[in-house]
């Protein structure tokens, strides 16, 4: 795998990746990666993990069903 050095970051811009990082429990190696990777418009996607992910989702809310009668009176109840 490529490896890319920078230079001369300005300490506000570490600072913030810094905080960044910290915020989504990601070291400021893997906080640069995304960075890059949203810049880029590059993003890689594991269907499995896509596919458990919305499992667990759904295994979530299992209890709290909304009917179409209630999800279309919470609509038109938040229409102005």
């Amino acid at each position: 795998m490529p490896t890319i050095t920078v230079r001369n970051i300005p300490v506000e811009v570490y600072e913030g990746l810094k905080r960044s990082a910290n915020a989504n429990h990601r070291s400021i190696n893997g906080e640069i990666i995304v960075c890059i990777e949203q810049a880029t418009g590059y993003r890689t996607v594991d269907p499995q993990a896509t596919i458990a992910n919305a499992r667990q989702l759904r295994e979530k809310t299992l209890e709290h069903r909304v009917t179409d009668d209630e999800f279309t009176q919470a609509k038109e109840a938040g229409r102005p």
